[in-house]
């Protein structure tokens, strides 16, 4: 079992900076693939950032130069790195894994932290 925990939100003002962290536990063999996603009150979950095992990234256009996605894989952990904070920002933000387990492929989801942007 893989267990993911999400620290880092909070409510901040317009042009702030946040910092969210997912650290992923249990049973794991490898992790590929790394990546954040939201969602926003009566909305669908989007896509964020992703970064790959070998340190590629790809980043939604709405976040492009303001958001950055990065890895530490001696701890397991995914951060995102939130400048140019935008009340449209608002949303609670996701992590999700892709990892090899003794049980095979796992893609859980983290929790869920609460980010708030006040304009």
């Amino acid at each position: 079992q893989v267990h993911l925990m999400e620290s880092g939100g909070g409510l901040v003002q317009a042009g702030g900076s946040l910092r969210l962290s997912c650290e992923a536990s249990g049973s794991i063999f490898s992790i590929k693939g790394m990546a954040w996603y939201r969602q926003a009150p009566g909305k669908q979950r989007d896509f964020i950032a992703v970064i790959t095992s070998s340190g590629s990234t790809n980043y939604a256009d709405s976040v492009k130069g303001r958001f950055t996605i990065s890895r530490d894989n001696a701890k397991n952990t995914v951060y995102l790195q939130m400048n140019s904070l935008k009340p449209e920002d608002t949303a609670v933000y996701y992590c999700n894994v892709d990892t090899l387990t003794p049980a095979g492929r796992i893609t859980p989801w983290g929790q869920g932290t609460q980010v708030t942007v006040s304009s």
